[in-house]
């Protein structure tokens, strides 16, 4: 009976080593706790809250080709964004939409297409957005909306493309 015992420790030893060492490896250890969720991290980085401290609204007139004017290329003029004939003034994010900035393609006309279908592309940013299906017809609002919350508006656009001009409010 006493070898069994002793047969049964020197087999249960290296068996109850690894089992030990397995769940002591820093790859089990739970991750830390963190009091913010992964996506409100990449959420928050790239989205800004919206702001308590904007002007009133201006219906300034504009035509598309005074607003490629406000593209950022001169340092003395402001940096505009029409979305669906609204203007608005993004020189305070001119790290994103001065030149050669990712967001730079919107700046200076109406690109409400491009930002419609989420496009990077040159020839996406143009103000007419009437072929656009409808899920990407709502992408264009929530972008207005989310501009509306952080940017001055300072004007409109009076020559919108006749396919779009009664679209724009909605």
């Amino acid at each position: 009976m006493f070898l069994v015992v002793i047969y049964g420790l020197v087999l249960a030893l290296p068996l109850l080593f690894l089992v030990r060492r397995h769940s002591l490896s820093p790859s089990n250890q739970p991750p830390p706790v963190d009091s913010q969720p992964e996506e409100k991290k990449s959420l928050k980085t790239i989205m800004q809250p919206p702001r308590d401290d904007l002007d009133p609204p201006k219906d300034d007139p504009f035509t598309l080709d005074q607003l490629k004017e406000f593209d950022g290329s001169d340092n003395s003029k402001p940096i505009y964004v029409s979305i669906k004939g609204t203007v608005f003034d993004v020189t305070r994010k001119s790290d994103v939409y001065g030149p050669g900035k990712s967001y730079n393609i919107f700046a200076g006309k109406d690109g409400s297409k491009g930002l419609g279908m989420s496009s990077l592309k040159l020839e996406d940013a143009v103000p007419d957005y009437s072929d656009l299906p409808e899920n990407e017809k709502n992408v264009l609002h929530d972008w207005f909306l989310f501009f509306q919350k952080r940017y001055n508006i300072v004007g409109r656009v009076t020559d919108m493309p006749t396919s779009v001009s009664n679209l724009a409010n909605l």
